[in-house]
């Protein structure tokens, strides 16, 4: 079994550049404002859908103070100790259970310098590999439709997508069901 809370696995970007996938942890609060603070405007209301000039003590706690069963954080960082730097963070925060499926909404925020380098691919690759083992059925996102690259990563994960176009944003479901034993994720 997975111990979401002290996940942590090495991973290599398309680029050769080594990468740390690891989860959230509350000591993490000083690196998410440095990371948020590199963030371009359009990359923060892709994520957020509004502008935001920074994060709030609320928005903190949220993104570093979890439960690990009904909200999973991983963040990728470069560098060790006291060098070591965020540059891209996924979660899934549970958000539907019945009797026949569990749903969580998934999110990603990757750093400029280091978009196209496959982050978001291995963030939804470990977290669906976590939730997997917690019995989720299904992530679902909500997309802008100008984020194209989001939507190509969704699009190319080899996860079953279903996507409905609607309003301002794109609903995204991918199926989390796997009729093959779950593998590692590459990295």
């Amino acid at each position: 079994m997975i111990d979401a809370a002290n996940y942590e696995k090495p991973a290599t970007l398309k680029n050769g550049v080594a990468v740390k996938i690891r989860s959230v942890r509350p000591a993490d609060k000083s690196g998410f404002i440095e990371a948020f603070k590199k963030l371009d405007p359009d990359t923060i209301y892709t994520r957020f859908f509004h502008p935001q000039k920074a994060l709030s003590d609320e928005d903190l706690k949220t993104a570093t103070e979890l439960d690990f069963e009904n909200a999973v954080a991983l963040v990728v960082t470069i560098g060790e100790g006291a060098q070591e730097v965020i540059i891209g963070g996924g979660r899934f925060v549970v958000i539907e259970e019945s009797s026949r499926s569990k749903a969580a909404e998934v999110a990603f925020t990757v750093e400029e310098d280091y978009q196209r380098q496959g982050i978001a691919r291995l963030l939804l690759q470990h977290l669906a590999l976590i939730a997997r083992q917690k019995g989720l059925t299904h992530f679902v996102a909500e997309v802008l439709p100008e984020n194209r690259g989001m939507l190509a990563v969704f699009a190319r994960c080899g996860l079953p997508m279903q996507s409905v176009h609607g309003g301002d944003a794109v609903h995204v479901t991918l199926s989390l069901a796997q009729e093959d034993p779950p593998s590692s994720p590459r990295g």
